[in-house]
Protein backbone atom coordinates (compact mmCIF):
# COMPACT_ATOMS: atom_id res chain seq x y z
CA UNK A 1 0.00 0.00 0.00
CA UNK A 2 1.20 3.43 -0.93
CA UNK A 3 0.41 6.57 1.65
CA UNK A 4 -0.79 9.57 -0.06
CA UNK A 5 -0.48 12.50 1.24
CA UNK A 6 -1.30 16.56 0.66
CA UNK A 7 -1.20 19.24 2.63
CA UNK A 8 -3.12 22.42 0.92
CA UNK A 9 -1.64 26.28 1.49
CA UNK A 10 -4.30 28.98 0.77
CA UNK A 11 -2.94 32.18 -1.26
CA UNK A 12 -3.01 35.37 0.84
CA UNK A 13 -5.84 36.69 0.76
CA UNK A 14 -8.03 33.64 -0.04
CA UNK A 15 -10.59 32.45 2.46
CA UNK A 16 -12.24 28.69 3.04
CA UNK A 17 -15.46 30.80 1.97
CA UNK A 18 -14.36 31.61 -1.61
CA UNK A 19 -16.37 30.08 -3.59
CA UNK A 20 -13.70 28.57 -5.39
CA UNK A 21 -12.51 27.09 -2.71
CA UNK A 22 -16.12 25.46 -1.69
CA UNK A 23 -16.05 23.90 -5.46
CA UNK A 24 -12.71 22.68 -4.73
CA UNK A 25 -13.31 21.16 -1.61
CA UNK A 26 -16.30 19.77 -2.85
CA UNK A 27 -14.71 18.17 -5.68
CA UNK A 28 -12.21 16.62 -3.55
CA UNK A 29 -14.76 15.24 -1.37
CA UNK A 30 -16.52 13.52 -4.76
CA UNK A 31 -12.74 11.58 -5.52
CA UNK A 32 -14.25 9.01 -2.04
CA UNK A 33 -16.84 7.49 -4.84
CA UNK A 34 -15.63 8.07 -7.82
CA UNK A 35 -11.78 6.96 -7.77
CA UNK A 36 -12.11 2.68 -7.62
CA UNK A 37 -7.99 2.71 -6.87
CA UNK A 38 -8.40 4.74 -3.57
CA UNK A 39 -9.08 2.06 -0.75
CA UNK A 40 -8.98 5.00 1.78
CA UNK A 41 -10.07 8.69 1.53
CA UNK A 42 -10.24 11.16 3.90
CA UNK A 43 -9.95 15.25 3.21
CA UNK A 44 -10.73 18.01 5.87
CA UNK A 45 -9.34 21.55 7.20
CA UNK A 46 -6.84 21.80 9.21
CA UNK A 47 -7.78 22.92 12.87
CA UNK A 48 -4.55 24.28 13.50
CA UNK A 49 -3.86 27.82 13.92
CA UNK A 50 0.20 27.72 13.99
CA UNK A 51 1.81 29.97 11.76
CA UNK A 52 3.37 26.83 9.44
CA UNK A 53 0.22 24.78 9.37
CA UNK A 54 -1.43 24.29 5.83
CA UNK A 55 -4.92 24.67 5.90
CA UNK A 56 -6.46 21.40 4.24
CA UNK A 57 -5.26 18.03 4.01
CA UNK A 58 -5.82 14.80 2.08
CA UNK A 59 -4.66 11.41 3.55
CA UNK A 60 -5.63 8.80 1.17
CA UNK A 61 -3.97 5.24 0.06
CA UNK A 62 -3.67 3.30 -2.72
CA UNK A 63 -2.74 -0.11 -3.90
CA UNK A 64 0.53 0.39 -5.34
CA UNK A 65 2.43 2.56 -7.53
CA UNK A 66 0.52 1.76 -10.56
CA UNK A 67 -2.90 2.49 -9.06
CA UNK A 68 -1.49 5.72 -7.27
CA UNK A 69 -0.90 6.78 -11.44
CA UNK A 70 -4.10 5.77 -12.31
CA UNK A 71 -5.17 8.21 -9.62
CA UNK A 72 -3.18 10.42 -10.50
CA UNK A 73 -3.92 10.49 -13.91
CA UNK A 74 -8.16 10.17 -13.38
CA UNK A 75 -10.15 12.91 -14.75
CA UNK A 76 -12.00 13.48 -12.24
CA UNK A 77 -8.96 13.82 -9.66
CA UNK A 78 -7.24 16.18 -12.62
CA UNK A 79 -10.18 18.33 -12.66
CA UNK A 80 -10.11 19.21 -9.06
CA UNK A 81 -6.83 19.96 -9.04
CA UNK A 82 -7.06 22.32 -11.47
CA UNK A 83 -9.57 23.99 -9.56
CA UNK A 84 -7.14 24.10 -6.56
CA UNK A 85 -4.43 25.92 -8.75
CA UNK A 86 -6.39 28.82 -9.12
CA UNK A 87 -6.23 29.69 -5.33
CA UNK A 88 -3.52 27.42 -3.56
CA UNK A 89 -0.12 25.54 -3.46
CA UNK A 90 0.75 22.01 -1.96
CA UNK A 91 3.69 19.87 -0.98
CA UNK A 92 2.94 16.28 -0.89
CA UNK A 93 4.54 12.99 0.16
CA UNK A 94 3.72 9.06 -0.85
CA UNK A 95 5.30 6.30 1.08
CA UNK A 96 4.56 2.72 1.32
CA UNK A 97 3.01 1.27 4.64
Amino acid sequence: MIRHLVLFKLDEGVERDDPRVVAGVEAFERLRDTVPELRFWECAWNISDRPIAYDFAINSAVEDAEALQRYLDHPEHRAAAALWREFATWVIADYPF
